[in-house]
């Protein structure tokens, strides 16, 4: 075929929000939609690796938005390569075809067979302070990036000051990227509906006022791509899942600790001793994979699902071979899965006193939380750090989608390209390849 594929990942978008984005309308309007179920868990790296994959976590090995490395008691939170992700991707393919591929901000692309890539990597100095930098193939492009646009605004990526800078950054460098390379697959990750949903909730003032920006931005990609590559593109564009309204918190964490499960270690505050712990919590928006020290140890499980059974806000508990329900069943889960209600999510805490919270607790760093903190969007302007008050969070994903959920949407530009009314999140590596003629 002679057209390009371009393939926009976003974040919380509902169907209902459809009807307040006009440009968006303007794609759908010649082509056609359906519901885009994403499978669980229904957080960014699964999802992401599920579409670009064509199969689901126990095949793949992505469990969550970060690692428990158990032969080093390591976690790793967001800063992992392409080479942990254990299936081919769509890139992959399409090198074995003959065509080109560009992958913009998909979050494991570092090191991925695509031929263009822009990705955050900032710099981590020795004094503790980040310089601004992405991972980009060419090497060099992202320094004629940064001369075309100003580097990209990684405080407005994450953080309480997250905005619709980020994702026009992003936008307006694949375009640059677009013109000069023209790649015949491109996958575009427009985070902007991520933030005012969890800060304020998806039904807020502030959610809908983000659903009309990336209206805006939506209008002006699709005319300057146009022009960047003057030729016919589809447009593909997926919601990777929604957000939920929550007005409940749970804390695995302290759980394990008061049960004498989860050890601390002392330094300038209290840590989580990984070696230390029979059982600890990754957690991840609104699920958890609970580690233990002898995985095989029938007593500690049956210890721990006793602790969160029955529990406020816990809506299923997956022990062993039971993680097969959601295709969780990887040696890189842990022993047992916490999953949320859908008004709940689940917070990394662990401390039982504020006043030995660790350093980084009040700070925005993803790297060195075991498990995803969203309380990092809110901003204390008294301290002048971030807060310690996982009620701020309002909205949240993650646990699997049930009949009260808003639903995702998938959109085609093109008439005949989607032929069911529902499509899961891992049947759109196979959506997009069939249009290079791939099977």
């Amino acid at each position: 075929m002679s057209r390009s594929v371009l393939y926009l990942s976003v974040p919380g978008l509902r169907a209902v929000d459809l009807a307040t984005m006009p440009n968006l309308q303007k794609i759908a309007q010649s082509g056609s939609q359906a519901t885009l179920v994403p499978s669980f868990p229904c957080v960014t790296w699964p999802v992401q690796c599920n579409m670009l994959c064509g199969c689901l976590p126990d095949e793949h090995g992505v469990v969550a938005n970060g690692f428990y490395w158990r032969d080093s008691h390591q976690v790793e939170m967001w800063t992992a390569w392409n080479k942990t992700i254990q299936q081919p991707q769509i890139w992959d393919t399409l090198e074995t075809l003959g065509k080109s591929s560009a992958a913009w901000f998909p979050m494991l692309s570092k090191g991925c067979s695509a031929e263009t890539v822009c990705m955050p990597a900032p710099i981590h100095n020795p004094d503790g302070s980040e310089s601004l930098w992405c991972y980009s193939k060419p090497t060099q492009f992202y320094g004629e990036l940064v001369e075309a646009h100003g580097h990209f605004p990684l405080q407005h990526f994450w953080g309480p000051t997250a905005g619709i800078e980020s994702s026009t950054w992003i936008a307006e460098s694949a375009v640059t990227a677009a013109a000069r390379f023209k790649p015949d697959f491109f996958y575009i990750y427009l985070p902007h509906l991520d933030y005012a949903a969890q800060k304020f909730g998806p039904e807020s003032q502030e959610a809908n006022l983000a659903v009309i920006q990336l209206d805006d931005l939506l209008c002006n990609l699709v005319t300057d791509m146009q022009a960047a590559y003057d030729k016919e593109l589809l447009w593909l564009l997926g919601s990777e899942y929604t957000i939920a309204p929550v007005d409940h918190v749970t804390y695995p964490n302290r759980v394990l600790r008061e049960a004498g499960l989860l050890k601390i270690r002392e330094d300038s505050g209290e840590w989580i001793d990984f070696a230390a712990s029979k059982a600890w919590a990754l957690v991840d928006h609104q699920f958890s994979h609970i580690f233990l020290d002898r995985p095989e140890s029938a007593d500690t499980i049956r210890q721990v699902v006793d602790l969160f059974t029955g529990m406020p806000g816990i809506a299923e508990i997956l022990a062993g071979q039971d993680r097969e329900k959601y295709r969780m069943h990887h040696e890189r889960s842990g022993e047992v899965i916490l999953i949320s209600e859908p008004h709940s999510w689940q917070a990394y805490y662990y401390w039982l006193d504020d006043a030995n919270a660790p350093p980084f607790a009040r700070t925005v760093d993803i790297h060195q939380k075991p498990g995803y903190d969203p309380v990092e969007l809110h901003f204390d302007p008294v301290r002048r750090d971030i807060p310690l008050d996982a009620t701020l969070v309002k909205g949240s994903h993650g646990a699997p989608m049930t009949a009260t959920s808003q639903p995702g949407i998938l959109i085609a530009s093109h008439d005949g390209i989607l032929e069911s009314h529902s499509i899961r999140d891992h049947e759109i590596a196979h959506l997009i390849l069939s249009q290079f003629g791939a099977r």
